[in-house]
């Protein structure tokens, strides 16, 4: 099954180009009832989280949670999601460069504890933000290059701080029947990515099959919410 999308690349310049033409379809203009639904399982009783969001987009989850006292850091390739982000939820920002990554730029909330970085995800390090406590992947590891999967788990597994909590939404469906982005990630491929270092539990299972992905040519699409947290050593 995974052999039918092992060779699809999508290019950074291909995202940037959906963001520029306005086809975000896969952009939501609400809080994703899956994390309000796990938020607890994620925050584990903490407060004051600080949250990573790869390829972020303009995700609103970002200001839920920012508003809720945690603090949020993304990564997202498109300045204009960036932008919009900030634009659509009036609230004014900084942007500075990162002296660290040639060419990136990190745009603060001057209200909130949110910073989104402009620059390629694998750019990004340890080194740039510390660790974290959470970490919300909606859309990410999906959206990668499927070969790109190894490469993408240890910057990710790199970002966990012990007490991490990350919450993973990944998709099933018929890859013959549709190339992606997104991808199809099945279960025992998210086990073999983390569950040498971490223990995954899939919390949550969902029909999410709507119009829009018939139209993709799909009989059926199951949306999954995993928990993943470091093995204590």
């Amino acid at each position: 099954m995974l052999a039918a999308q092992a060779d699809r690349v999508m290019a950074l310049g291909e995202w940037e180009e959906r963001w520029q033409d306005d086809k975000i379809g896969f952009h939501q203009p609400h809080v994703h009832k899956m994390l309000e639904s796990n938020i607890d399982k994620v925050l584990a009783g903490r407060t004051g989280v600080r949250f990573f969001f790869p390829l972020c987009g303009k995700a609103v989850d970002m200001k839920w949670l920012a508003d809720m006292g945690h603090s949020v850091v993304g990564v997202e390739i498109a300045e204009k999601a960036i932008r919009q982000f900030f634009e659509e939820n009036n609230m004014t920002y900084s942007e500075e460069p990162v002296p660290t990554i040639p060419g990136a730029k990190v745009y603060k909330s001057s209200e909130l504890n949110i910073s989104l970085y402009q620059c390629d995800l694998y750019s990004f390090s340890s080194s740039t933000e510390g660790q974290f406590g959470a970490i919300w992947d909606r859309g990410s590891l999906v959206a990668i290059n499927p070969k790109d999967r190894e490469k993408y788990a240890s910057l990710i597994i790199s970002l966990m701080a012990k007490d991490c909590r990350y919450l993973l939404d990944t998709l099933l469906y018929n890859p013959e029947l549709y190339k992606g982005p997104p991808f199809f990630v099945p279960n025992d491929q998210v086990q073999r990515l983390f569950g040498n270092s971490c223990d995954v539990e899939l919390l949550q299972s969902a029909d999410a099959l709507t119009d829009r992905q018939r139209g993709w040519g799909l009989d059926f699409l199951t949306e999954n919410i995993h928990l993943i947290i470091p093995k204590s050593s």
